[in-house]
């Protein structure tokens, strides 16, 4: 629910958000489906993009970005986060959309199943929430709505927003989460290779319907998966089988696939990470982690970047400008 000195989006109350305001956003990488919880299940890393705004006079955006994306993703309105930052206040009732400037320092990899459009969107609804404050409050299940309504699902903006294990799913009201705290055992690291894919790619490879025992299969794993994470990672390996989508996708990433089962082969619950390429390995002690870096290394017939990492457990963060001051850098 949106809080505020009047209503929300559509109403007759109008708000703005004075020049010089700035905040700095922080948003972990995420990884989806995590085996056969498609759609529903994500799981927030260690991995970060940092945005910082500053309101200005005028209007227009101008934006520059280190790291991932320079040189690449939109520097004006046209920018995800931008977007994502003018949707948050549109929806707050801003009368007139300010300029503003940002400066992201990004990590996260595009197009690699690690949630960097989800990161964006979540990057930019946060900004609009400490540009807001002391205005109107966009509470949690409001900025779950937004994103979800941006990304057009919400198995990555719910971990991005919450951190975590989360399940996400969709009601009649909208969407909805649970965050689990994950088990200190379980030890992620991310392969990302060069090669990109899109997700909208990903999706159409996608059957219409399967066959009712392969969904009873993923029924069976995902709450099995649930438990792994959550209490029993020594059980992730076989919590991680899926006949929903990784198999059907196969042929968009034949070497994803190839060195999955090369993996899961050696004891490893590895999977792929969001819609790919990336594959992800749930280990159930650091030295799994070790294992499997050793492995793709020797195997790998392209090169891939692991990332040892760890599952972040606070989501999206926001610094409003007070807090800037204090600490500039």
């Amino acid at each position: 629910m949106l809080r505020s000195s009047g209503p929300g989006e559509g109403a007759t109350a109008q708000h703005a958000v004075p020049a010089g305001r700035a905040v700095r956003v922080r948003v972990p990488a995420t990884s989806a489906n995590l085996g056969p919880g498609f759609d529903s299940l994500g799981l927030a890393l260690s991995l970060y993009d940092e945005v910082t705004v500053r309101v200005r006079p005028g209007a227009g955006a101008t934006v520059t970005v280190e790291g991932v994306g320079a040189g690449e993703v939109a520097t004006d309105d046209t920018n995800l986060v931008v977007q994502a930052i003018r949707r948050g206040l549109a929806y707050a009732g801003v009368a007139e959309q300010p300029g503003l400037e940002l400066h992201a320092v990004n990590a996260i990899p595009h197009g690699r199943g690690m949630g960097s459009s989800a990161a964006a969107i979540v990057a930019g609804l946060m900004a609009a929430r400490g540009l807001l404050e002391g205005i109107v409050d966009l509470d949690a299940s409001t900025l779950l709505t937004l994103a979800t309504e941006m990304e057009g699902h919400p198995d990555n903006v719910a971990p991005a927003l919450f951190g975590g294990l989360t399940i996400a799913w969709m009601t009649a009201e909208g969407p909805a989460y649970k965050r689990l705290l994950v088990h200190r055992g379980v030890s992620p690291v991310v392969f990302v290779p060069t090669s990109t894919l899109s997700t909208k790619l990903a999706r159409s490879l996608q059957p219409a319907s399967v066959p009712h025992a392969d969904a009873a299969f993923n029924v069976s794993r995902s709450a099995l998966l649930v438990a792994a994470l959550i209490q029993s990672p020594e059980l992730l390996l076989a919590a991680t089988e899926d006949r929903l989508h990784q198999a059907y996708r196969a042929s968009a990433m034949p070497e994803t696939d190839a060195l999955i089962g090369l993996l899961r082969q050696h004891g490893l619950a590895a999977v792929v990470s969001g819609a790919g390429p990336s594959l992800l390995v749930l280990g159930s002690d650091p030295a799994q982690r070790l294992t499997a870096a050793d492995l793709v290394s020797r195997h790998a017939q392209s090169d891939w970047r692991p990332l040892m990492l760890a599952v972040d457990l606070g989501g999206a963060t926001v610094a409003a400008h007070s807090a800037l001051q204090a600490d500039p850098a």
